[in-house]
């Protein structure tokens, strides 16, 4: 049997474990969060380097994106090295495969449409294949990475604008402690209401879940959400919120949307690469194998409030 194990800077109440069958290959899945303890996240990756087939990095990103520029957290990069065996990936490289995918399938066979649909993506230097997939379907984007991650209300409209921004501020912010820029550990679990305005005006909100859970206001009411890891909790929450349709980018597996980290590692640990090893064909043909699909939840005739 294979084994996965996504270690991550997030709570402890998320953790989970599935066994499952893909390509005929039965795999361990597990997620085991150490509450923002990155001390800790170390010594479970040394702990069990080599004994698992693929290290997740989940709630902290190893890579952000400006373009084509790759830069690389240094938190994230000190959890990485403490494995020697087994690789470890945070979803970058599926991310860029598969949430494009996400983008063209939800247009090509479900008939969403996006031109001239509001879109606020909270974070867009960490999923820059949905951002800019979004952007050429037409949509009207509101890049809000400057807003969430450093709490500025300066919002941006263009790609262009993005890569600029991100190519001046990104050298300075991978070197400060992840938990400044992305909620961690109990954090995750605290919501406080703010920027409704950007929240309301959206007709779509995409991206990484805890930073639109985080100021989520109380209602939004008929919007759709992109997003990847819920967990029933989060779903019911969404509900409640009066949210019209949900889609996560990672495909449910018993009851659960894992992060991009979970499904890369798994997607390694089937391929028998190095992450170095794997291009943008090698995801995609593994994800067409595979059959993973994006989850559409739809909230219609069943919300509350």
């Amino acid at each position: 049997m294979k084994r996965v194990m996504s270690v991550s800077l997030g709570s402890s109440i998320r953790n989970h474990s599935v066994e499952t069958e893909i390509l005929g290959q039965r795999i361990l899945i597990e997620r085991i969060g150490t509450n923002g303890d990155i001390e800790k996240a170390i010594e479970l990756i040394r702990k069990n380097d080599g004994q698992v087939n693929a290290f997740g990095l989940g709630g902290i990103d190893l890579y952000i994106y400006a373009g084509a520029k790759r830069y690389t957290f240094r938190d994230a990069k000190r959890i990485a090295l403490a494995a020697s065996k087994s690789p470890v990936v945070d979803g970058s490289g599926l991310k860029n495969t598969l949430e494009r995918n996400v983008i063209a399938y939800l247009q090509n066979e479900l008939g969403i449409v996006f031109a001239n649909k509001k879109v606020l993506m909270v974070c867009a230097v960490d999923r820059f294949g949905m951002a800019e997939s979004l952007s050429a379907a037409g949509a009207e984007m509101t890049f809000g990475d400057l807003i969430f991650a450093l709490g500025l209300p300066v919002s941006i409209s263009s790609i262009n604008s993005l890569q600029r921004i991100a190519r001046i501020i990104a050298p300075i912010i991978v070197k400060l402690p992840f938990k400044i820029l992305y909620p961690t550990g109990g954090k995750q679990e605290q919501q406080t209401p703010k920027y409704g305005t950007y929240y309301e005006r959206a007709d779509i909100i995409a991206g990484d879940f805890h930073f639109i859970r985080r100021y989520m206001p109380e209602k939004l009411s008929g919007k759709c959400i992109i997003t990847n890891t819920v967990t029933p909790t989060d779903i019911q929450l969404l509900k409640d919120r009066g949210i019209k349709q949900l889609i996560t980018t990672t495909p449910e597996i018993n009851g659960r949307s894992f992060g991009t980290n979970v499904m890369e590692a798994v997607l390694i640990a089937l391929s028998g690469k190095k992450p170095d090893e794997m291009m943008p064909e090698d995801y995609s043909g593994l994800l067409k194998s595979v059959g993973f699909m994006p989850r559409v939840v739809n909230f219609a005739g069943e919300m509350t409030g």
